[in-house]
């Protein structure tokens, strides 16, 4: 998988770039031709800063209890509880995590597995916080099989900002409990769905770790 070991994800290059170069040339009219290119070029500099500790990367230590659930994203616990799947159809415990354009947005794989199955699904922008997000917002899902007959889906949800899904698991792939698999740009959520019976271990409005938080226990 991509972005392992890096401290910026891969994805925020083009857009460090950019600004940098919008930097450097507004800042060099600033100087050299009229001071009023000096505003924009402090602007460019801004939001050069910003996607740097937009796309940051930071490593962490993923407990090592294999039937636990990771959070696989950064963010605050905005939903817990029973759920109707909408791609299986299937009755799950569901934990939804909001990450706003402050969290770290690398997302990592909620437990060891293989991807049994991977949609996507064009949809609406709805705010992530509003709960239609979860069936008519742009989403990309995959189905992992931890052992047999034990099933988890993991959704990557874009909101009002963030309009960029991007997902580097594909079926068949063996994913590992707490490494990188993808990311949103610029605010969004993820929607957990654990099988009936798993313990939930956070609570409404937990702020969670992505890689270290536990969402749950399998049953």
């Amino acid at each position: 998988m991509r972005n392992t070991h890096t401290p910026i994800a891969a994805e925020g290059y083009p857009f460090i770039l950019g600004f940098l170069i919008s930097t450097l040339i507004t800042a060099l009219l600033g100087h050299y031709l009229h001071p009023g290119f000096l505003a924009p070029a402090a602007l460019c500099l801004f939001l050069t800063l910003f996607s740097v500790f937009f796309f940051r990367n930071p490593e962490r230590a993923t407990p090592g209890n294999e039937n636990a659930v990771i959070a696989p994203a950064d963010g605050e616990v905005i939903f817990s509880g029973p759920a109707l799947e909408p791609h299986t159809s299937t009755q799950m415990e569901k934990i939804s995590i909001f990450m706003s354009v402050f969290s770290v947005h690398v997302n990592r794989a909620p437990i060891s597995g293989k991807v049994v199955d991977s949609y996507y699904k064009k949809g609406k922008f709805f705010d992530v916080r509003d709960q239609r997000a979860s069936f008519e917002n742009e989403q990309q899902g995959l189905v992992l099989e931890a052992a047999p007959g034990s099933r988890l889906v993991v959704v990557q949800v874009a909101g009002l900002i963030a309009r960029r899904i991007v997902c580097y698991a594909k079926v068949g792939d063996a994913l590992i409990r707490g490494r990188r698999y993808g990311l949103i740009r610029f605010g969004s959520r993820l929607d957990v769905y654990l099988p009936l019976g798993a313990k939930i271990k956070v609570a409404m409005g937990q702020k969670t770790v992505a890689g270290e938080t536990v969402l749950g226990i399998l049953p």
